[in-house]
Order: structure tokens, then C-alpha cells, then sequence
């Protein structure tokens, strides 16, 4: 069974960063893409950043610039780097096996301003 862990939200002053993780287990972490997405109160889940299996990533419009999405194939981990943060970035962050139905289930971060 899939279980996608995330950790490393919490309250964080407007400018300042954090890191996320998530630990994957019971898949092959290697070879699947993961992502990062988000959902604030009252609004819809929306896209933060992709990573393929090989690395490469893609940024969706909310965040780029401000964001870095990585991955650790040894430690089956993928972060999230969230860099220069502001008050409308408070929100659930949630970590995806990308194009399934396997969600962690979610770490709250919130930007104090």
C-alpha cells in the first residue's frame, strides 16, 4: 500500500522559507513522478510543482520563482524549498504520486505577515 508522508510545514513569518518533505513507502519511489500541491480555505486544490522520475521539474504559475522541488531516490523523499513566502501562501501543502490516487495527507502552512 502507498503512504505518502509529509512534514515540515508550519508558522513562518512573510519572507521567510521553509522546507517540505515527503516520505513515500510501499511504491517504487524511483520511477514515478511525484508533485506538490496545495489548498487554502474556500479555495480549490491547486498545483505547486511536478518532478519526474528523472528529475526534472515544472512549476505551476502560484509559486514559481519562489519554490524549488527536489528528490532523494535513496531515501525515497521529495521536498519542497519555499523561499521568500507571503501571507496568501497560507494553506494545506499536500505531496501526490503524480496522476494517481495517493495523496499524504497534508501539512499546514501558515505565513504570518
Amino acid at each position: 500500500q502507498v503512504q505518502l508522508v509529509e512534514s515540515g510545514g508550519g508558522l513562518v513569518q512573510a519572507g521567510g522559507s521553509l522546507r517540505l518533505s515527503c516520505a513515500a513507502s510501499g511504491t517504487i519511489f524511483s520511477i514515478n513522478a511525484m508533485g506538490w500541491y496545495r489548498q487554502a480555505p474556500g479555495k480549490q486544490r491547486e498545483l505547486v510543482a511536478t518532478i519526474t522520475s528523472g528529475g526534472s521539474p515544472n512549476y505551476g504559475d502560484s509559486m514559481k520563482g519562489r519554490v524549488t522541488i527536489s528528490r532523494d531516490n535513496s531515501k525515497n523523499t521529495v521536498y519542497l524549498q519555499m523561499n521568500s513566502l507571503k501571507p496568501e501562501d497560507t494553506a494545506v501543502y499536500y505531496c501526490n504520486q503524480h496522476g494517481t490516487r495517493y495523496w499524504g495527507q497534508g501539512t499546514q502552512v501558515t505565513v504570518s505577515s
